[in-house]
């Protein structure tokens, strides 16, 4: 039966299940990461605690999680929910399933016999609608065969318990399912419950008193069944799966829509607008709320979630802070604020507009104090930094994460000069770009000034914080920061060590610090208060933000760096700069990651030096194909890889336009060397390389903020729009328009005689 629905062989979907987990046996794989996922979870929020005392959960997937647009089965969504339920089953939860969909599978499946039934007569007559309960009937034995499939791919057995209108009105029924609930339980096994819609007597929703039943006493929806389960088998939790993260303060598609982490009944419920419900399945998120508050409120606390996402159910028992909570005591948490992602950048704006007010001299002291206070607090901040450096070696982060992560003594006083340097540069804002008569007495002036507000994303670099954190000040931005959980510590003490030098006259609101992931989509959606997004991170993160957001993005997903040493190349020079483009700091994105050799050198003993120059640092170096066959290494298997550590790709080129065309072909536009005696040669690399930043016998290291001059950088833009390599101050800013007149009208320019001349600039 479930085969034919599907299309294919009982055999040949067995076998796609085992390939969807990339594997002949999927069980250890989902076993090693769900178990990952539980482990090693992150700092638990404070409105998620109860979730550690939670023994018994009754999870709810409703049609539009269960099946795909076009109304057949998503069997991907299908096959990560039976893997979490596997897992919380091995980890001793007591997991009791809710199920819907069966009504939506029937229907496609009997749509198919009918139409295989018809003759061409009968297909030419308007079709009526398939009866709902036959649907029901068709679809559930279906349904339930593919769960009985798939939890027996994972060595669980499942049950399925069918209930009915009216069942919960008889006491002994009750007794007798709490009975039987507990004893599968026992024993391991996974009840599914479902409503049995074949013999169903509803004709319309629930209008009675009791959220969870009608007028009759009888559930509506498999929500309220859900929710009617959870507190008739004394469930610990009730999660109820849907198909977007949680309950929006109004339609999710209105982009003014803010997820609510915390429902709390009094404020709530007289705010939230409801949009159309989801294309399947009879309840909404109006039932879903419906079903939370009143299972909430007696007892049972409530997460809406999305089903969408393949571990929402193992986050929500880890306590991160996603979907929606409902819980009675909601209202008494009032030491748990929520600043919602608006509020935090409307704060930030605020204190940016208030900051800019400062005078030049101001501005520089706020500067000069942040510099201090790093210095007077640096015992503090290298100690909340040893804990953070502590728990990445425990988790077994890779080397290269873990010395980007480390803020040494060196590190801290770098930071320092680096905050003292931008506080002596000139004042940005403010200047005067250009100034143009227009006509008489009628003044043009191009004025710099601050964008606005930065939301800045960046992954296990906590020198970062204060590098960007000083720009912003430098340039009267406000800032949101996120950092990686890697590094919470250490961003927490330095957040709090910057924020509490900013005058009160401008707001510590000025900087803000975003501790939850689930906060950034919101920020994300934010592009009338937020003027542009710098992502530091892993290629995967920036691809990630470009394809979620509306606001302009700066920055770079990956840092290949190359160096091509000349046949005209002194050897000695070609050594020195390679050794330290690779060794300095191998984990920065304008660290050499390929060595692009001429084939002269293969053939004169330059490239064996070079080569032995960098295995002598402990370099693990990978060949092209021409390499690899020459040096005896091994073959790399991309030329676009950024190692981030002591390895580099090594590859042979006949020339200098081909190694152009190399780097054209399989860089990242970061930052590229020539190492070259020959001045045309080496011209002809500067001007063709079409790169942020392009050097000619001198390390890639060199790119940097700091090392430009520019004090401190906020990223390395690979982009070519607004602002390219190392961004510091300069790419911050952005201008205004000022005209003088006096009195002057346009009244369709008659009587205006335009000069457009050029005026000198005010000092």
């Amino acid at each position: 039966m479930l085969a034919a629905y599907l299309g294919t062989e009982p055999q040949t979907l067995t076998t796609s299940i085992h390939q969807k987990n990339n594997t002949r046996n999927p069980l250890p794989l989902c076993f090693f990461y769900f178990s990952l996922l539980l482990l090693h979870s992150p700092s638990m929020d404070p409105t998620r605690a109860f979730v550690k005392s939670v023994k018994r959960v009754v999870v709810k997937v409703g049609t539009a999680v269960v099946t795909r647009s076009d109304g057949r089965l998503a069997l991907g969504r299908l096959g990560a929910l039976c893997e979490q339920l596997k897992e919380l089953n091995n980890n001793d939860y007591e997991v009791i399933l809710v199920t819907s969909g069966a009504v939506g599978l029937g229907r496609q499946r009997l749509r198919y016999r009918r139409l295989v039934n018809s003759s061409f007569s009968d297909l030419q007559n308007p079709q009526g609608d398939l009866d709902g309960k036959a649907c029901a009937a068709v679809g559930q034995s279906s349904l339930m065969a593919l769960y009985d499939l798939m939890f027996s791919q994972l060595d669980v057995t499942s049950s399925q318990l069918l209930v009915n209108d009216g069942f919960f009105r008889d006491t002994a029924f009750r007794k007798q399912l709490s009975d039987t609930v507990s004893s599968l339980l026992d024993l391991r096994v996974i009840p599914i419950f479902n409503e049995n819609d074949a013999v169903s007597t509803r004709k319309a929703p629930y209008e009675g008193k009791n959220c969870l039943q009608d007028s009759s006493g009888i559930f509506w929806d498999n929500d309220s069944l859900a929710g009617l389960l959870a507190l008739e088998l004394k469930a610990d939790l009730l999660v109820l799966l849907s198909d977007v993260e949680g309950l929006y303060s109004g339609p999710p598609s209105d982009p003014k829509s803010k997820l609510i982490h915390t429902y709390v009944k009094e404020k709530h419920q007289s705010e939230i607008t409801f949009g159309e419900k989801s294309r399947l399945g009879r309840g909404g998120m109006t039932a879903k709320v419906n079903a939370a508050v009143c299972a909430a409120y007696a007892g049972t606390p409530v997460i809406i979630t999305s089903g969408y996402a393949t571990d929402n159910i193992i986050r929500v028992l880890r306590g991160e802070r996603i979907g929606t909570v409902f819980h009675k005591d909601a209202h008494l948490w009032t030491s748990i604020k929520e600043v919602s992602a608006h509020e935090m950048a409307v704060a930030a704006r605020n204190s940016s507009r208030r900051l800019q007010v400062l005078n030049s001299e101001e501005r520089r002291k706020i500067l000069l104090a942040m510099a201090d206070a790093l210095e007077i607090n640096e015992s503090v901040i290298r100690l909340e930094n040893g804990a953070d450096v502590a728990d990445a070696e425990e988790m077994g982060y890779e080397k290269a994460l873990i010395s980007r992560l480390t803020l040494r003594p060196e590190k801290i006083s770098s930071l320092v000069k680096s905050v003292r340097m931008l506080a002596d540069m000139e004042e940005p804002i403010g200047q005067i770009l250009k100034r143009t008569e227009l006509a008489d007495k009628l003044i043009l002036e191009k004025i710099s000034c601050p964008l606005g507000v930065l939301l800045v994303i960046f992954e296990s670099r906590p020198d970062a914080l204060v590098q960007i954190a000083a720009l912003a000040i430098r340039s009267g931005n406000g800032l949101l920061l996120k950092g990686g959980k890697e590094a919470k510590r250490s961003n927490a003490i330095l957040h709090k060590v910057i924020t509490s030098i900013i005058p009160d006259t401008v707001g510590d609101k000025l900087i803000g610090l975003v501790t939850s992931r689930e906060d950034i989509p919101d920020l994300l959606k934010l592009d009338d208060v937020i003027d542009l997004v710098v992502p530091r991170g892993s290629n995967k993160l920036v691809s990630q933000i470009k394809g979620t957001t509306k606001i302009p993005v700066l920055g770079h997903a990956d840092g290949i760096c190359h160096v091509y040493v000349d046949k005209t190349a002194n050897i000695d020079m070609a050594k020195k700069i390679i050794r330290d483009a690779k060794i300095d700091y191998p984990a920065a994105c304008n660290a050499m990651e390929t060595l692009l050799v001429h084939v002269d050198l293969s053939r004169n003993g330059g490239l064996d030096e070079l080569v032995a120059e960098l295995q002598r640092e402990g370099v693990q170096l990978y060949g092209g194909p021409r390499a690899s066959n020459l040096l005896n290494i091994s073959e790399t298997h991309s030329f676009h890889l950024e190692y981030s550590s002591l390895a580099c790709t090594v590859e042979i080129v006949d020339d200098v336009f081909a190694a152009i065309d190399h780097i054209h072909h399989h860089g990242s536009a970061h930052t590229e060397c020539i190492v070259a005696e020959d001045s045309e040669v080496a011209e002809a690399f500067l001007s063709q390389v079409d790169s942020a930043a392009v050097f000619h016998n001198a390390s890639t290291r060199f790119c940097d903020g700091t090392r430009f001059g520019l004090g401190a950088e906020v990223g390395i833009s690979t982009g070519r729009i607004h602002a390219r390599g190392p961004v510091g101050v300069e790419g911050l800013l952005t201008n205004r328009w000022i005209l003088r007149g006096s009195g002057h009208v346009v009244n369709s320019d008659r009587g205006v005689t335009y000069t457009y001349k050029d005026l000198p600039v005010k000092a």
